[in-house]
């Protein structure tokens, strides 16, 4: 379920577990297409029958198109309605705990950890543990990290033109 808030009520959110998203496929076309996108061609991500003999029995996912997939995931849990913009402020702490099979589906567990003001800005530290069900799903986060977003107030009338601050769209 989505949550809105304001600029002004987010740090109250501080500590606040946002819940879990929807699931998200993650399906061999969209491992190849980011293979495409990245250049990676690594046999274990875009070739099933010689995967097969890898550790995994099969394609995995890059660790990177996993941990890309908590932008649209992210964007379920948390709307800042009066942001006018949004900007990735970097990540801390990245670690890719198991691998995730061609064919599973992902979800984002997020927690808002901490909000501080910078510079009239609200970094938004939060923890974020893709989770995973299908080909060998695991009870184990796929990926753990915590990342920073920047938000903005909205300009005057933003709000009016359409232009709140979805968090990650």
């Amino acid at each position: 379920m989505t949550r809105t808030v304001t600029l002004a009520e987010l740090p109250g959110l501080a500590g606040t577990d946002l819940g879990a998203s929807s699931w998200l496929d993650v399906s061999q076309e969209r491992i190849d297409t980011f293979a495409d996108a990245t250049d990676d061609h690594q046999y274990i991500h875009v070739d099933p029958e010689r995967a097969k003999d890898s550790p995994f029995g099969g394609t995995i996912a890059h660790g990177f198109l996993t941990l890309s997939l908590f932008i649209p995931l992210w964007s379920e849990l948390l709307v800042v309605s009066d942001a006018s913009t949004l900007v990735n402020y970097g990540l801390d702490k990245v670690r890719f705990t198991s691998p995730v099979p061609s064919g599973s589906r992902v979800r984002l567990q997020a927690t808002l950890t901490t909000v501080t003001e910078v510079e009239g800005r609200l970094p938004a530290p939060r923890r974020r543990h893709p989770r995973d069900r299908g080909a060998g799903a695991s009870r184990r986060p796929r990926a753990v990290h915590l990342a920073g977003l920047r938000l903005t107030s909205a300009e005057p009338g933003a709000r009016d033109r359409g232009e709140g601050g979805r968090m990650g769209a």
